[in-house]
């Protein structure tokens, strides 16, 4: 057994019994008041049809069941709708049913747009420009060595600080803290 069909087997709405099944499936279905449903799935009180609705398994269950009919049945009539759309008079539904279309292929996704790409393109060539740059400068260098300038604008101390004795303790002999 594949992984989808324990899947399918294991869920929410899997597990419930036929009467719960068949309320969640009219629900999803709508249009359908506790006093039709109710005896459509062989329960003699209506208010039982409203308590299941509040009950913890039925939320879950509503969700797998819509989950697995989306992705059956309606995903295809969607598709579908969205190819007839594109015969409409309307330009702009004919241009959102060719978006709608782009993107659920894949072709097209919410954070592309002309004017968008143009910009990631320019920012690329900057930084492609600014990175040839770089390496031109570290051509140009004779010692392969990245040199570093540090300039101290601060003025000269009065002492002179060359007569001060200063240890030759290399530090190999500190005491850690």
């Amino acid at each position: 057994m594949s992984k989808k069909q324990d899947r399918a087997i294991n869920d929410s709405f899997s597990r419930l019994n036929k009467k719960q099944q068949t309320l969640i499936i009219l629900d999803f279905e709508g249009n359908h008041s506790n006093k039709e449903i109710a005896p459509k799935i062989g329960l003699k009180n209506e208010t039982t049809v409203s308590h299941w609705r509040k009950r913890p398994w039925y939320d879950p269950a509503f969700n797998a069941y819509a989950s697995r009919a989306i992705k059956g049945k309606y995903k295809s009539m969607a598709l579908r709708t969205l190819i007839d759309l594109l015969d409409a008079r309307s330009e702009m539904v004919k241009l959102q049913a060719a978006t709608s279309i782009l993107k659920l292929s894949g072709m097209l996704s919410d954070n592309s747009t002309p004017e968008l790409d143009q910009a990631r393109i320019r920012k690329a060539n900057a930084e492609a420009d600014i990175a040839e740059q770089k390496v031109k400068l570290l051509k140009n260098d004779n010692t392969g060595i990245t040199k570093i300038v540090f300039s101290d604008d601060l003025k000269p101390d009065k002492e002179d600080d060359s007569k001060q004795k200063g240890s030759e303790d290399n530090g190999a002999n500190a005491k850690p803290k």
